[in-house]
């Protein structure tokens, strides 16, 4: 017998949609996509989480009350349908921008996403304070959803 959730709890994650902008970041993700096979497993819809949880709260914490979805089990910022940053791992971060500000040194790639237009930003720039890298990150993470923006009214 299944459990029953008690209270509202969290509200429930979009998919992201199959747009031609997301063709090449779905693919990947749907590639490596597992249903929960367990109780124990945590999902994000109907897909096996692919992310540590603390990693997509915080993804969310960058743009508070900005929605979350989901791109088989993994979070994903997005505009208008249009993916612009998503959380990988226990601690990769992606962004779709042309180039990455100046300021800020790439992260690990991530191929064939960081072969593309997809960036990857370290979650701490070290050279800053705690407080000051998350405040430049998530700059960064408005950044793409512009970009993403502009990508979606371009359609």
């Amino acid at each position: 017998m299944a459990k029953r959730r008690s209270g509202p709890g969290p509200a429930p994650v979009r998919a992201l949609p199959e747009l031609a902008e997301n063709r090449i970041l779905l693919a990947y993700f749907r590639e490596r996509a597992t249903p929960p096979s367990g109780p124990e497993d945590r999902a994000l819809g109907a897909w096996q989480l692919r992310t540590h949880p603390d990693h997509c709260e915080w993804l969310a914490s960058l743009v508070p009350g900005h929605p979350v979805e989901g791109a088989y089990g993994v979070p994903v910022l997005a505009f208008e349908g249009v993916a612009a940053a998503v959380a990988i791992g226990t601690s990769d971060l992606l962004v779709r921008l042309p180039t990455l500000p100046a300021d800020v040194e790439p992260g690990p790639a991530v191929r064939p996403l960081t072969d593309g237009e997809w960036r990857s930003v370290p979650t701490v720039l070290a050279d800053l304070r705690s407080s000051e890298s998350e405040a430049r990150i998530a700059e960064v993470v408005r950044s793409a959803l512009l970009h993403a923006r502009d990508l979606s009214r371009n359609r």
